[in-house]
């Protein structure tokens, strides 16, 4: 009993980490003190002579990685793109964005609908950040949509799957961290399969290999939503025109506030992926070029101030500490999860499974999903990948492939009621007059959507890796 006991330490480990979180510790230290009580642990059992599978060496290599992580140049990218979305909030380019889309599509019936779809593409597009997205286009469009008479439910479902294409659309926080945790995880597998001269994985391929799934993801969307503007009209009616310039404040022709809230986001995100998709940038450099973009649009709306520029650098801060501390934490978990044998126990298991690598990619899934509910995507990427990662691309998965699928499934874990974390963010800024049970019926048809489209991603997987093998 104790033999087996010891033999799954690393399963104990994750465990209590799941533990830990669930209590509401602080994610950082959690994993970081969780993992040092458990090496301290195979220490102490080792000095008594317990027979624990417990190699210490694997602790010395500590500063390495805590210097490679504070120098890493892929990483340079979060608080550039974080930098990015919180300018273009405080800037309200949002509100112009979705006055423009209004004004365009308001007219038609399910067109209000529509336009909080195409202006929380290019919101995700431009910040990357879920939770920011999602309270933005339910502080902004809801009210409206309910003030036209749209059905409440139909209303808070578009806004909480439109909020989460922040997960999958570059370029994406989430893709970045992903695609770093991911070369890492590939380069080991390679090695571990004798290739000692490894190829990369790039954020640059993730972002290209992003790109049909997200976009695919909102056609979906939009012809949900004109399926259902014309089978059940009472439920996406068509607005009045005038009465929408009216309420907007502007007169004449539509086109200057079109041009004036589409141009300036769709300009600096075409020049974000272009400088990518063109070679001329890394994701790193192209970060900066949407930085400086966000804030020469800040100036242009007579925005920026000091005040305002504080309050951006303050939260640009935050949101980059807790990020790389969380991966500090995250590096020496994985240090003592593999000390106590975890990668090889995880490889054992995996080849153990039913159905080889396809009934070992499922249990991963459906255990990344589960975690959707409970943690968030930083976490998740910095503990659980870097524990399943290697083992699956060294059973000769693609890694782009298998970023892309990460990404869509924790879209959809975060979207899956009770507990996805997009419905938390909506109840928060949406009217107690809206019952809950209205937003979870919302989501069903996007998250059957989204499960679609990782159904065909599994069926085809080219939707992912074609387009970065032609770039």
């Amino acid at each position: 009993m104790l033999a087996t006991l010891l033999e799954g330490m690393p399963l104990v480990l994750f465990a209590t980490v799941c533990g830990v979180l669930m209590l509401g510790y602080p994610v950082a230290l959690s994993l970081a003190g969780t993992a040092l009580a458990f090496a301290g642990l195979g220490f102490l059992l080792q000095s008594m002579g317990v027979p624990v599978p417990f190699e210490a060496r694997w602790m010395s290599s500590m500063p390495n990685r805590i210097y490679g992580i504070m120098t890493n140049n892929t990483l340079l990218a979060v608080p550039l793109f974080v930098l990015m979305g919180v300018l273009l909030e405080k800037s309200r380019v949002a509100e112009t964005l979705l006055d423009a889309m209004t004004m365009a599509f308001g007219a038609l019936r399910g067109g209000l609908g529509i336009a909080v779809v195409l202006v929380g593409m290019l919101l995700a597009a431009s910040t990357g950040i879920v939770g920011a997205t999602v309270v933005t286009m339910g502080l902004l469009s809801l009210p409206t949509m309910l003030k036209r008479g749209y059905s409440p439910s139909l209303a808070t479902g578009t806004i909480c799957a439109t909020g989460t294409l922040g997960q999958i659309i570059p370029p994406s926080i989430a893709l970045v961290l992903l695609g770093d945790v991911l070369n890492n995880a590939y380069q080991q597998a390679q090695l571990s399969m004798g290739s000692w001269s490894p190829k990369t994985l790039s954020v640059g391929d993730l972002f290209i290999g992003a790109l049909v799934p997200g976009l695919l993801l909102v056609v979906a969307y939009i012809i949900y939503l004109l399926m259902v503007a014309w089978l059940k009209p009472s439920a996406a009616p068509a607005a009045d025109r005038e009465a929408l310039m009216q309420e907007l404040g502007h007169t004449g022709s539509v086109w200057p506030l079109l041009l004036k809230g589409l141009l300036p986001p769709v300009l600096l995100i075409v020049a974000v992926l272009g400088s990518i998709l063109g070679g001329f940038a890394t994701p790193t450099e192209a970060s900066a070029v949407g930085a400086f973009g966000a804030l020469l649009l800040a100036a242009a709306n007579r925005r920026l101030s000091f005040t305002m520029l504080r309050d951006v650098v303050r939260s640009t801060a935050q949101v980059t500490s807790m990020v790389f501390l969380i991966l500090i934490g995250a590096a020496l978990f994985s240090l003592v999860f593999r000390a106590f044998g975890g990668e090889e126990l995880v490889t054992h298991m995996f080849e153990a499974m039913p159905g080889g690598v396809v009934g070992a990619t499922l249990v991963v899934m459906l255990v990344i999903f589960l975690l959707g509910f409970i943690l968030d995507f930083i976490e998740i990427t910095f503990v659980v990948v870097p524990i399943v990662g290697p083992v699956l691309l060294a059973m000769g998965l693609d890694p782009i492939w298998l970023g892309i699928m990460i990404a869509v499934n924790l879209q959809t874990s975060f979207l899956t009621p009770p507990f996805g974390f997009a419905l938390f963010y909506l109840r928060g800024v949406t009217p107690q007059s809206v019952p809950t049970s209205a937003i979870y019926r919302g989501v069903i048809p996007f998250i059957l959507m989204q499960l679609a489209m990782l159904l065909a991603l599994a069926l085809f997987p080219g939707l992912a890796t074609w387009l970065p093998s032609v770039i």
